[in-house]
This record gives structure tokens, C-alpha cells and sequence, in this order.
């Protein structure tokens, strides 16, 4: 009984799958309420804020949910203030933000937001309050190094907790009672330290892609309203001016303007044909990811109608209407009557006509065309009569050719965000136990 005893396995450690040179020490399993205590928020709604003037900022639920950085560095957001007829005099010292507080929303209408959450990095001095649904906890029973909880409560470990304690039907809450009964995995502070500085250098690489792609389509949006209205122009190969444009319907600019079909295949999701919707339209592309199949019974039926080919133009004329790709699949597909499809002639460029459509000009000529109130929809020959200014095909395939370059400057930029995006997603979930 001696031998067995003695030859009992020692508590195995908690510890993450990765880690950083020079840290061997296991993790603390702690619950929410050993390290933070909850503070007093106010009630404040938007009527009661402004962004104009005030002696205090308020953070409210809404911003957490839909722009708020997780680590949150007032110099870097966009925060409303509390207005200055408001009568703050009664909020308590303790009650104002400090560095290092979580404010995290505790209501929300779907588990993937309830309990979100920001940590405050950078307060530059300023006095902050926490607002209507949210909670304010502070670290003051265990220390902490500051920007490390922030991401410790992205992993999937802790969403999945606050995910469990969430209840209501149409509007999830959660409540601090239940907060503070949560696990959380707590390393040494060193170690705390290390891994905040590394994700934070991930998050500044993310702040800069998104800020480039930003600029980028701000640069395009510009470029596109000056060479839609003419204020800027091409040359031709020997430097002369090209002739002056002139205003055409889209129908004269085609060879056909037609939607999908109206006919219901048999079956959905059986087949090896593309049958696709509105839906699956998106400005610049098409989105496979979601589209369903049919037979070759029923592509065949539906083909008759519409004989979609690679380059035609397709704009969605109901559902999210005005989304505009030019079609490069080489697989024949079906296509819904929500729908249109251009097929342009040799005096138009279809990726010119693409450009045109997404531009500004495009976009106005789309919205002042769409009819009805439940159902809101654009008529195919409302679609026929939109009226643009065409020059000739060798400047058309100029301007084309350059606001294509940027469009592949941006997507470049959107696929570095999504592969950064995921490598971050991994790192949460194996430097984290």
C-alpha cells in the first residue's frame, strides 16, 4: 500500500500549448470575482449624450458591441460625452473608469456578443463612466498586466462560460453574480506581460492593414467621382485628348438585358450544377460559399431561359439590390430571377460597365430606380433605361484597367487581413489554456 502511495502521479500542470522561452510555472485556475470587483455603472441613453462638449466621456454598450477596439485606447476611439445638463455630482470616485477595467456589455440580442468585452489600456488622463448595460470590473484583488485580459476573455475557454450563464429569449443578459463565478486561467505576471505585447504588435499589424484598405477605397471613391464626371481624363497612345463622351442607355450598350428564371427546380442541393440568388451576388465577386445545386434536368430547363456566359455583368435587382460582379465562372450555372445579366457589345467594356455601376454615379442611378414598399425590387426595364455616359471603347479599357489595379491592391490587403485575422484566432487558442 506504501509502494502504491508513494508512486501516486503528481497534479499535472495547467499549462498553454504554446509558449514563450524562459516560463515553466503552471497557471492559477481562479474564478472572475477572486480578481475583480464590480463597480457602479450609470444608465445614461444616447438622448442623454453628445459628441460635441462635456467634462465626461461614456462609453456606451452599443459602441462595445459594434466598434470599440478590445484593448481600448480613448486617443484611438471615437466617444461620446455625457451632456453637460446632466448632473454628474452624485457619481462616485471609484465609479470612473481607471486602466486596466473591463466594461463589458452584459446584454445582447445573440450568444456570439452577449458579454463582450474591452479592457482599457489608455485613458490619457481623462474622466470616463461606464454606461447603461454594461458592467465595470476592476482587478484590484489580484494583479494584472495591463492589455493581458483583454484577449484572456476573447478565448474560446471564456466565451463559452459566458455563453452558458446568458439568459432571456429575445434579449440575452447576463449578471454579475454569475460573472464572478466564471474560471479564468491566470499565469504569472511576466508571462501575462509577454503574451499581451506580442497580441497587441498582431492587433497594431491588423490596425494598419484595415487603415490601408481604407485609404485605398477612399482613393478609388475619389477617383471614380472625377472620372465619371469627366473632371479627370485619359489620353490616347499619342498624348491627344479623346472624343467627348456621350450619355447612352444601358439597352444601347448591349447585346442583352435579362434576368434569371422564375422556374422552382425539384430539387435543391442535389445536382452539380451552380444554382444561385441575389444572395450569392457580391460587389466584385461571386460568393460560392452558400450556393445550392440542382440536377441537369432543371439546370437544363432554366438554361433555356438564361444562358448566363463568363463575363456577362450580373446586378441584383431585388433582395440586397445594386450588387454588381462581372461573371468568370467557366461552369455554366442557373440563376434566379432577383437576378439581371448584362451582356455588353463592342462598343462597351464590361469591366467598364462594372466600374460604372459600383461608382457612385452607378449606385445613385440603382437607388433612385427601386419601386415598391414590402417588397422592394428594380423593374428589368428600369434596368434598361439607366442612363450613363460612355466614351469611347479604347478609354473605357483605360479607365477599367486602373480601377481594376486597385480593386486587386484591395482584395491583396482584405486576404493579408483574413490570414492574420486566423493566425490570431490560433494563438488565442494555444497560448491560452
Amino acid at each position: 500500500m506504501m509502494e502504491v502511495a508513494m508512486a501516486k502521479e503528481k497534479k499535472k500542470l495547467l499549462v498553454p500549448k504554446w509558449r514563450f522561452k524562459g516560463f515553466a510555472e503552471g497557471w492559477k485556475k481562479m474564478s472572475y470575482g477572486e480578481i475583480y470587483t464590480f463597480h457602479t455603472t450609470n444608465s445614461y441613453s444616447r438622448d442623454n449624450l453628445n459628441y460635441e462638449a462635456g467634462l465626461v466621456k461614456n462609453i456606451h454598450y452599443g459602441d462595445i458591441h459594434t466598434k470599440f477596439s478590445t484593448l481600448f485606447d480613448i486617443q484611438k476611439e471615437y466617444v461620446p460625452f455625457v451632456n453637460t445638463e446632466i448632473d454628474i455630482s452624485k457619481i462616485k470616485e471609484e465609479c470612473y473608469c481607471q486602466e486596466k477595467d473591463l466594461v463589458i456589455a452584459d446584454a445582447s440580442e445573440d450568444y456570439a456578443d452577449i458579454g463582450k468585452t474591452i479592457e482599457l489600456i489608455n485613458l490619457n488622463k481623462e474622466k470616463i463612466i461606464a454606461g447603461l448595460h454594461t458592467f465595470l470590473a476592476r482587478p484590484s484583488k489580484h494583479e494584472m498586466a495591463k492589455g493581458f485580459a483583454g484577449y484572456l476573455v476573447q478565448t474560446w475557454n471564456v466565451r463559452k462560460q459566458v455563453m452558458t450563464i446568458a439568459q432571456g429569449t429575445k434579449v440575452l443578459s447576463i449578471s454579475t453574480g454569475r460573472l464572478a463565478l466564471l474560471k479564468l486561467n491566470i499565469p504569472a505576471l511576466p508571462e501575462q506581460q509577454k503574451i499581451a505585447s506580442f497580441l497587441s504588435a498582431i492587433d497594431q499589424k491588423l490596425q494598419q492593414l484595415q487603415r490601408k484598405k481604407e485609404l485605398l477605397e477612399h482613393y478609388k471613391k475619389g477617383v471614380m467621382q472625377q472620372l465619371f464626371s469627366g473632371k479627370l481624363r485619359f489620353k490616347d497612345e499619342k498624348g491627344k485628348a479623346y472624343p467627348k463622351w456621350e450619355e447612352k442607355t444601358l439597352e444601347a450598350i448591349s447585346l442583352k438585358v435579362q434576368d434569371g428564371t422564375h422556374f422552382s427546380p425539384k430539387s435543391l442541393d442535389q445536382g452539380e450544377f451552380f444554382y444561385l440568388t441575389s444572395k450569392n451576388i457580391k460587389n466584385g465577386y461571386i460568393d460560392l460559399s452558400s450556393a445550392q445545386f440542382v440536377s441537369k434536368a432543371d439546370h437544363d430547363a432554366i438554361y433555356k431561359r438564361c444562358d448566363i456566359r463568363r463575363g456577362d455583368v450580373l446586378l441584383t435587382k431585388d433582395g440586397t439590390i445594386g450588387q454588381v460582379c462581372v461573371n468568370n465562372l467557366d461552369k455554366p450555372f442557373s440563376l434566379l430571377s432577383s437576378v439581371a445579366f448584362i451582356r455588353t457589345n463592342k462598343d462597351c467594356d464590361n469591366y467598364f460597365l462594372y466600374q460604372v455601376l459600383v461608382s457612385p454615379v452607378g449606385q445613385r442611378e440603382i437607388s433612385n430606380s427601386i419601386a415598391g414598399q414590402a417588397l422592394k425590387r428594380i423593374t428589368l426595364t428600369k434596368i434598361k433605361n439607366f442612363k450613363f455616359l460612355f466614351p469611347v471603347i479604347s478609354e473605357q479599357q483605360k479607365i477599367a484597367n486602373y480601377l481594376t489595379s486597385i480593386d486587386k491592391k484591395v482584395e491583396l490587403i482584405k486576404t493579408q487581413l483574413k490570414e492574420t485575422e486566423t493566425f490570431k484566432k490560433g494563438l488565442l487558442q494555444q497560448l491560452f489554456v
